[in-house]
């Protein structure tokens, strides 16, 4: 419901929020415009169908309303392009052919035209390696992405402001993505996408022994790893995005992705990915499933809600090297402060039983200084720190209410998002 002052409220308080509309059903989907402007259905259900529906189409009545509300409330819009149409199903399931762009452009051109501001668009969704409902070679996708790039040149050669380019949109395979790489070519690739669902099924009963266990949330380290890497040798003019990660597949687990224990995995995730040079992390989902970062149907933000809210206001973009000494338990980030002077700490207890009492120590390597127990802020001047700690209602880890600092984080009586208050501390505690 775009008329809702609850969902407006919430997108605004990011200032800005980046916005990914793309997904399973996006390569199924026909916009009304151009040589394709025809009746325009929406999806039906057809169990036959891949994902269980047939082909929809996106009107430009809805398109408009959409950036009507991306302009109100300032958001950064990614946008997700079908990229099977005109392909043929293979023997072995995958498609062939090239893909038919001309749907594509005539919707971008039309984006374009009446001003609509895009910051990305995007070729498919989890179509790269094994893919997911089917896949495309990677030789072939790096010629359709040159195609697009073409696109976006052409259609945007006198714009101030270019879009990026994004792709694939998928889940990480070192072997696919190097020849994507390889074979679309210098500065055609902008950002290279990839999606993580680490925790797997949203029916397995254990989801919260996974996201409490340290050496399972560790694993996932391999990925960003070796994406790093790829990077590096083979697209260096490209950064890293995590397109979509919901944490567990087929919409979460209700009481679990939606619930304050889920915020332990997020936060965890968001220090993880930014440690190994990832520049934006998109969470499956605003709204929509057991994982959305607001309710499906009263748009009261989950606690993952305030979590996010918290790293955007608070994590700068440069990340710090940090290591701790003793439980394994303890999950350490450490950043500069966001549009202000000094450093912030994210540290996560993923413990249930185990108080963690902490001893500050910062290393200058260009000096070999250890400022045991001393920050620059302290010899500055500054006698206090500031605290956020989020708790859950009760310490009940299922529950959807999230504490600050003792405060529940509830909507104001205007339906806006709380002001989120630190706690003073004296810096030599």
């Amino acid at each position: 419901d775009l008329e809702s002052p609850l969902l407006a409220n919430a997108i605004k308080a990011f200032n800005p929020l980046k916005i990914r509309l793309g997904g399973s059903l996006q390569d199924q989907v026909i916009y009304d415009v151009g040589y394709m402007k025809q009746r325009c259905d929406p999806f039906v259900k057809n169990n036959s169908s891949m994902f269980g529906f047939m082909d929809g189409c996106l009107p430009m009545s809805r398109w408009e309303a959409l950036n009507s509300f991306f302009k109100e409330t300032r958001a950064v819009v990614s946008f997700g392009l079908n990229a099977l149409i005109g392909r043929h199903k293979m023997s072995n399931g995958t498609m062939g052919g090239p893909w038919d762009s001309r749907n594509a452009r005539d919707f971008i051109q039309y984006t374009f035209d009446h001003g609509y501001k895009i910051n990305a668009w995007e070729l498919g969704n989890e179509l790269c390696g094994s893919g997911v409902g089917t896949s495309i070679n990677a030789t072939q996708y790096a010629a359709d992405v040159i195609v697009l790039h073409g696109i976006l040149k052409e259609i945007y050669k006198d714009a101030q402001e270019k879009p990026l380019l994004l792709a694939p949109g998928g889940f990480y395979d070192a072997d696919w993505f190097k020849e994507f790489l390889q074979n679309s070519g210098l500065n055609i690739v902008n950002v290279v996408t990839h999606h993580i669902y680490n925790l797997g099924a949203g029916v397995d009963p254990n989801l919260v022994e996974k996201i409490l266990d340290p050496s399972f949330l560790s694993r996932v380290e391999s990925t960003f790893k070796s994406l790093k890497t790829i990077l590096e040798n083979y697209g260096p003019w490209s950064s890293a995005w995590v397109g979509e990660s919901g944490g567990a597949y087929n919409s979460g687990h209700n009481l679990v992705t939606n619930a304050f224990v889920f915020s332990f995995w997020y936060l965890d995730q968001l220090g993880m990915a930014s440690k190994f040079n990832t520049k934006s992390y998109c969470r499956q989902s605003l709204i929509g499933g057991n994982y959305g970062l607001l309710n499906t149907t009263t748009y009261v933000p989950n606690p993952d809600y305030y979590s996010a809210l918290l790293w955007h206001r608070l994590m700068g973009k440069r990340v710090l090297s940090i290591s701790s000494k003793g439980s394994h338990y303890l999950r350490a980030y450490a950043h500069c402060t966001k549009n202000a002077r000094g450093v912030t700490l994210l540290l996560i207890n993923l413990s249930k039983s185990t108080r963690i009492f902490l001893r500050l120590s910062i290393e200058n390597k260009n000096t070999g200084l250890d400022l045991t127990g001393q920050t620059e802020l302290d010899k500055g001047g500054r006698k206090s720190r500031l605290e956020y700690h989020l708790t859950a209602k009760d310490h009940n880890l299922h529950s959807q209410s999230m504490f600050l600092n003792g405060k529940a984080l509830d909507l104001t009586s205007g339906g806006k998002i709380p002001s989120l208050d630190p706690v003073e501390i004296n810096a030599r505690q």
